[in-house]
């Protein structure tokens, strides 16, 4: 009797449960004894994959934010995965792999591109780029801790609608919602407990990033070394505003109301802390024209393109010429800009220079530097010789006198000896100044390579000692020669320090031995 009554029980569980048909009998024809617990077996089973399900769903569907890291706009995203670990995405470049976790969850961290005024702030204010390289941390904890909490409310969400649409009672919906939230809490406090910050030391490279490691080269000796650079790149900067006071040291000029100043920079090679640099020189030496003879990005990249944003700022005349680093997309975003000029194989004449330009024939960001055409092949050797003679035609056709040419690579100035009186370079990232051989009967030419402005970027930290930035100031005379130019340094290892060295040209196209050195500390 008491089977009977459990039997008919069930029956009338099953009458009134919609999941089994709403309330139309259904004949029994289980086996008696057998048929309750095989069906709660099922129910705990289906009740267990719709939690499986919808927390895979839910993870899938919102396990997304998007948060500031820096000046960074970034996507963190979380997804099921079998071993763990992080992924760090760098469109276009490719992407880092860190093996920070273990457990069934997969971070995401893709960088979007950089916030046009954060970017501006942290070249505005050198204390800021500390501040940022701090808060980054903070930054990417507060992130990761808004995805867990958008991970687990939409997996417990997108469970209990699935479930509530299958089984359509609100105890096992119930039941599904708990499971999901236990499943996805576990797998987060996993990744967690077996959180690794180690592993950012040892990534792995997709893409071409796979050429990082031998552009940057070891990333824990790199990242140890740009604590240390970046305590004195603090220091410099702030010393660089007393950069003027030093010029009353210097061997006497005394400039009249029609010279000329123009800033020479080369191979920012995407070194923010060189346009803070750039900017107080074009203010505290009345700088009229910068020139830039090229590498201004690393890799030509498009997203590399906002670094340019910054010539805006200076609110001067700035000539630019593409260098090997720079793609075509670089010197059109280049040209973009209010007050840039991009010459290539051409002329312009601004404050009374008339100066001409042409960019490197090569785009190799793959490549290391090689000093003034050494090691090159005889193909690539003739390719940056014939821009030289393709800019020396240019100079001789062009109807005012030119008064400087540009070049990216020194290999490529020889045919420009006696076309003009001088001639900028850079490409080597060390400083130089050299007459150019010349024939009976031609003018001298004077070669001024100048040193990287952007400390080559991250490779001028290979060394031993950080590769310093630099720039030069040129003074010119009313009839445009160029009378005196001072050599600025910032770097140094030890002492954070500046330099200036000031140069009289006695004769406008020699220049004299005399420099008198002014550290700053």
């Amino acid at each position: 009797m008491d089977g009977q009554r459990d039997e008919q029980h069930d029956d009338a569980d099953d009458r009134d449960d919609p999941a089994t048909g709403g309330d139309r009998p259904r004949p029994n024809t289980r086996p008696l004894g057998s048929a309750g617990p095989l069906r709660r077996i099922g129910l705990v089973v289906a009740v267990l994959a719709v939690a499986l399900a919808g927390a895979v769903l839910g993870v899938l569907a919102g396990g997304r934010v998007d948060t500031d890291i820096g000046p960074f706009r970034a996507n963190l995203s979380i997804s099921p995965a079998r071993d763990g670990g992080t992924t760090v995405d760098i469109p276009p470049l490719g992407a880092l792999l860190l093996d920070s976790h273990d457990g069934p969850t997969h971070l995401t961290v893709r960088l979007g591109a950089l916030d046009q005024g954060r970017t501006e702030a942290l070249i505005d204010d050198p204390a800021s780029i500390s501040r940022a390289s701090q808060s980054a941390v903070e930054d990417v904890r507060s992130g990761v801790m808004r995805l867990g909490l958008r991970t687990l409310g939409a997996s417990v969400l997108v469970t209990l609608i699935l479930a509530g649409l299958i089984f359509r009672n609100a105890r096992r919906t119930a039941w599904a919602g708990g499971l999901a939230l236990l499943i996805t809490a576990g797998s987060l406090g996993t990744a967690a407990a077996t959180l690794r910050p180690q592993a950012i030391e040892e990534p792995r490279y997709e893409g071409l990033l796979v050429n990082a490691p031998a552009i940057v080269g070891d990333a824990r000796r790199i990242a140890n070394d740009y604590t240390k650079y970046a305590e004195q790149l603090q220091r410099l900067v702030g010393n660089v505003s007393q950069l003027y006071t030093t010029v009353s040291a210097l061997p006497l000029l005394e400039p009249t109301p029609g010279t000329t100043r123009v800033l020479h920079v080369s191979d920012m090679h995407l070194n923010p802390t060189g346009w803070q640099l750039i900017r107080t020189v074009v203010e505290q030496f009345g700088i009229d024209v910068v020139i830039d003879t090229g590498d201004i990005t690393d890799w030509g990249s498009e997203p590399e393109a906002s670094f340019v944003g910054s010539i805006g700022l200076l609110k001067k005349p700035y000539v630019f010429i593409r260098g090997n680093h720079d793609s075509g997309k670089t010197a059109a975003a280049v040209a973009r800009q209010p007050n840039a000029i991009v010459l290539n194989n051409s002329t312009t004449t601004v404050a009374g220079l008339t100066i001409a330009g042409i960019g490197d024939p090569r785009f190799t960001p793959d490549k290391n530097t090689s000093p003034a055409g050494s090691g090159l092949t005889q193909q690539v050797a003739d390719q940056v010789t014939g821009v030289g003679e393709q800019l020396a035609t240019t100079v001789r056709r062009s109807p005012q006198p030119v008064n400087i040419a540009l070049v990216h690579d020194p290999a490529s100035a020889g045919p420009l000896s006696g076309t003009c009186p001088l001639v900028l370079a850079g490409h080597t990232h060390s400083r130089q100044v050299s007459k150019l051989p010349q024939a009976p009967g031609q003018q001298p030419t004077t070669l001024m390579v100048e040193g990287s402005t952007g400390g080559a970027g991250l490779r001028g930290l290979e060394g031993e000692k950080p590769t310093p930035l630099s720039m030069s100031v040129l003074y010119f005379d009313q009839q445009k020669m160029l009378q005196a130019y001072d050599t600025i340094t910032v770097g140094g290892t030890g002492q954070a320090q500046v330099n200036l060295e000031r140069r009289l040209v006695e004769n406008p196209t020699v220049a004299s031995p005399s420099p008198t050195t002014s550290p700053t500390r």
